[in-house]
């Protein structure tokens, strides 16, 4: 009787927090469970932080630009023997640097908080450091969230209450490239995944698309990173796309340009989604009825506690929601994968773009073409 009450116990700790975690909204948490060995107070946060560049498989070009490696940061927070990891993954649009994210973590002290539970507190303290530096935040918010996770003993997944048989398939990205390279990447991947994602918005669009489609017909989700110019143009693009077999659309234009791009998410057969049109949190409110949903990603707004916010605001909208990554290694994917239970679409191939020796950590694995996140607690990472 008494196990079983212990465990009882236990259990209603944990949904307690669960809970908690789920419903607020910036004010305190319902609950706090306390430590599992410490008493409060006798124990420190400790962060520490080191760059880290990631080599990429193939150099990777979008609308604006090409990269053959991606700067990150890799953070550790300890708390009473226990440690939990995070990622800052800086693409350029971002206007951050490992130079950046290493002065923004230096100014971080999180001895003054009794214990990681406090995680309201820790993050708003962490957000108002400065004003942007939204990676550096994340890298604080996904090691936090793996520690907490870790001394309760549950993944986040499970936390949040979510049903992992309900994740939907990841796309592959394939950048702007040569034909050539665009049919070895396709055959490379076809046959793992069950829908692409394809770089749009250059001078040969239509020849992108034509290529891959004398590899594969599997579904394709267009990003066009901003580099329709016209409206008019767009839509005729849109059109063509759909009958080749495209789902959806990601930025068609210029976040500048929200004008027109709400005129053609009013005309488009396919779904419009946000992506450097938002960031954060109190963007999505002005989007509603430009686009049809939102791409949110960790180093965008801040870490997976704002991205648990914008996924439920997103949805009292009547939004469709995608969960999408940086080039980052399993830390930052895993992280993400937490949430993908609860979107619409999945862009979770971070990990998978750069070279298998960039990767510091074992977590989340491609199965039967969806991002799996593993049932160890936190995020569900083990370094390697």
């Amino acid at each position: 009787m008494k196990q079983s009450r212990r465990n009882f116990l236990k259990t209603a700790a944990l949904a307690t927090a669960g809970t908690g975690l789920l419903l607020s909204t910036g004010s305190k948490l319902f609950a706090n469970p306390a430590p599992r060995r410490s008493l409060p107070g006798s124990a420190k946060m400790k962060l520490s932080f080191r760059p880290v560049d990631l080599q990429l498989k193939y150099t990777f070009t979008v609308a604006t630009f090409s990269r053959t490696m991606t700067p990150s940061v890799q953070v550790e927070i300890e708390y009473d023997g226990v440690t939990g990891y995070g990622e800052a993954a800086m693409p350029q649009y971002l206007g951050e640097s490992a130079a950046s994210v290493m002065a923004f973590l230096q100014r971080v002290n999180l001895e003054q908080f009794r214990s990681p539970f406090e995680m309201d507190d820790i993050l708003n303290y962490v957000d108002g450091i400065t004003e942007n530096n939204t990676a550096a935040k994340a890298s604080v918010d996904i090691a936090l969230h793996d520690l907490v996770g870790k001394l309760i003993g549950q993944p986040w997944y499970k936390i949040w209450g979510l049903n992992i048989d309900k994740i939907p398939p990841t796309t592959y990205t394939i950048g702007i490239d040569e034909p050539d390279v665009v049919r070895k990447k396709t055959r490379e991947y076809a046959n793992d995944f069950k829908i692409l994602k394809v770089k749009l918005g250059g001078a040969n669009d239509k020849e992108m698309i034509t290529t891959i489609r004398e590899v594969t017909n599997l579904p394709i989700a267009i990003d066009a990173n901003q580099g329709w110019k016209d409206k008019h143009y767009a839509l005729d693009m849109i059109h063509w796309l759909k009958e080749k077999g495209v789902v959806l659309i990601e930025q068609p234009m210029s976040k500048k340009k929200l004008d027109d791009i709400a005129w053609i998410t009013q005309n488009s057969p396919l779904p419009v989604f946000a992506d450097e049109s938002l960031q954060r949190l109190t963007e999505i409110m002005k989007l509603k009825d430009a686009f049809n949903g939102i791409n949110i990603k960790l180093m965008k707004c801040t870490g997976m506690r704002e991205a648990w916010k914008m996924l439920n605001f997103a949805r009292a909208l009547d939004m469709k929601v995608m969960i999408g990554c940086m080039t980052e290694t399993s830390c930052a994917i895993s992280a993400a994968a937490q949430l993908s239970p609860a979107v619409d679409f999945c862009d979770l191939d971070g990990n998978l773009l750069i070279a298998p020796t960039a990767d510091l950590y074992n977590g989340a694995t491609l199965q039967n073409g969806k991002m799996q996140p593993t049932d160890l607690p936190g995020i569900g990472i083990v370094k390697k």
